[in-house]
């Protein structure tokens, strides 16, 4: 059994530079982005891994607890994002717990799974909710503007969900496909 520990502590290191790369990649694209670096009507590729070690060190930089094994799969303008949430936990961390009932209803790690449509151009997208599952069960209405209002507002004030919005920094538009996003810049 000794003789194996070498091999999983090189494989955990291995893994861990790898997020590292992936996560300082999205970040150098996403700087190049944000400084208005990327030359008129070109575009930045961002692969999935990218995307969720990004992710990943966001998450962990805005709600350290609560959230773990962020997760996104991409597909012809859609993308479906997942991770292990534990709800009372995420909401303890803006200093605004939950009430007793919707703790004890919400408590412990569960899986939720969410896909939107984005769609996009002209400088403007709108990201449209098409299923939100917690626990395997699909959410709509109440519970899930309840979610939305206590999980998602909070750490992201300015959300828009199926409202337009402008793009900064020059993006034209982004084309969510299989294995990538491109974010698209607009010609001068």
């Amino acid at each position: 059994m000794a003789s194996w520990w070498p091999l999983v502590v090189g494989g955990v290191l291995l893994w861990s530079a790898d997020v590292d790369a992936d996560y300082r990649s999205a970040r150098r694209k996403l700087d190049l982005i944000q400084n208005e670096q990327v030359p008129a009507g070109s575009s930045v590729t961002l692969r999935p891994r990218e995307l969720e070690a990004y992710a990943a060190r966001e998450v962990q930089t805005v709600a350290p607890e609560g959230v773990r094994d962020p997760r996104l799969e991409l597909a012809s303008g859609r993308a479906t994002g997942s991770a292990h949430i534990d709800f009372p936990k995420l909401r303890q961390s803006t200093g605004k717990p939950l009430g007793w009932l919707m703790s004890r209803l919400l408590a412990g790690e569960r899986p939720v799974r969410v896909t939107a449509r984005i769609r996009s151009g002209g400088g403007r997208a709108t990201v449209d909710l098409e299923r939100v599952e917690v626990s395997g069960l699909a959410l709509g209405g109440a519970a899930l503007e309840f979610l939305i209002h206590n999980f998602v507002l909070p750490y992201y004030p300015n959300a828009k969900i199926g409202q337009p919005f402008e793009l900064a920094h020059r993006i034209d538009r982004l084309e969510a496909r299989p294995g990538e996003v491109r974010v698209v810049i607009r010609k001068r």
